[in-house]
């Protein structure tokens, strides 16, 4: 079936323009995740900033209690026994400057990056690398850290996902697979929402939380009422 009969077949089942409770809007996208493989549930936060001024820019990390059903790989900048303790926790790349030169070579073989803060002039070398593609240690996401094992435990297991607004003004992320039980699902998106929230800048005025939808990764956008979160009263 062509995608665009899929989708024009997705579409058809329900009401685009009525935002649903979350338990109705999740058995939308389930009934309209056609793929042959497991599809991941994406989330998509309308935010009342303007995300072309510094002092509005939303980013953050958050754990989700039920993780994303995605195992990571991780590379970790780290000297002495910081690179034993990253490679003991499980880490797929362990290194200094023999991981910036591999990186400088264009190859990238890890989904997450942390460092230790002692090393991060280290990184820097290759921040116009690593940076474009959302992989450049911070602090703020909880990626520059002492607490390697910690950080790349985490990582691995899915448990946490990092969020950065996009031009638009619309924060995207992951919250799990379709085939995750309805409630594991509502769980991550209330973590995620709550934390999006909670990361509210304080130069922002108006409605923060605008609109949210659901999809499957292959599928269509499902609206989200917000009340049906359970979050009291949307900033």
């Amino acid at each position: 079936m062509k995608k665009g009969k899929r989708i024009r077949k997705a579409y058809e089942s329900f009401d685009r323009t009525i935002s649903y409770p979350i338990e109705k809007a999740i058995s939308i996208v389930k009934s309209c995740a056609s793929a042959k493989f497991d599809e991941t549930t994406e989330v998509a936060v309308n935010l009342g900033v303007d995300a072309r001024k510094v002092d509005q820019m939303v980013r953050g990390v958050c754990s989700l209690p039920n993780g994303t059903g995605k195992s990571l790989r991780v590379a970790v900048f780290a000297r002495g026994e910081k690179a034993e303790e990253a490679r003991t926790a499980g880490a797929d790349v362990v290194g200094a400057e023999d991981l910036v030169e591999t990186i400088s070579k264009g190859e990238i073989n890890f989904d997450r990056c942390i460092a230790t803060p002692d090393v991060m002039p280290l990184v820097s070398r290759v921040g116009k690398i690593l940076g474009p593609r959302g992989l450049m240690p911070n602090p703020k996401v909880g990626t520059v850290t002492m607490d390697v094992a910690k950080a790349v435990q985490d990582a691995r297991s899915g448990a946490t996902v990092a969020f950065k607004i996009d031009r638009a003004g619309v924060v995207h992320a992951g919250v799990g697979k379709v085939s995750f039980q309805d409630q594991s699902i509502i769980d991550n998106i209330r973590a995620f929402v709550k934390v999006l929230s909670d990361a509210k800048p304080s130069g922002v005025r108006g409605q923060y939380l605008r609109r949210i939808a659901i999809s499957s990764s292959m599928g269509v956008g499902v609206k989200v009422d917000f009340g049906s979160l359970s979050l009291g009263q949307t900033k």
